[in-house]
């Protein structure tokens, strides 16, 4: 089953830009991870068996102010 989970992140400065990033990709399952919305806020994570509750409480104590938005399967 493969899910796509999309989190708005507050993201500062660019290292914190780059450090949700390598959270999101180092998450156990993750196939792809990228960047939408205009401001690049929100990080889309796709992968297979991601613990999406897991993944927002880790960038919340890493990066700060995490939301997690949608989990949906995809095909």
């Amino acid at each position: 089953m493969k899910q796509k989970i999309v989190m708005k992140v507050q993201m500062n400065c660019q290292k914190c830009r780059t450090q949700a990033l390598m959270l999101a990709a180092s998450a156990c399952g993750v196939n792809s991870v990228g960047f939408e919305g205009p401001e690049k806020d929100k990080v889309v994570v796709i992968g297979d068996g991601v613990d999406s509750v897991k993944l927002v409480t880790c960038l919340r104590k890493k990066v700060g102010c995490t939301e997690l938005l949608t989990v949906a399967e995809t095909k």
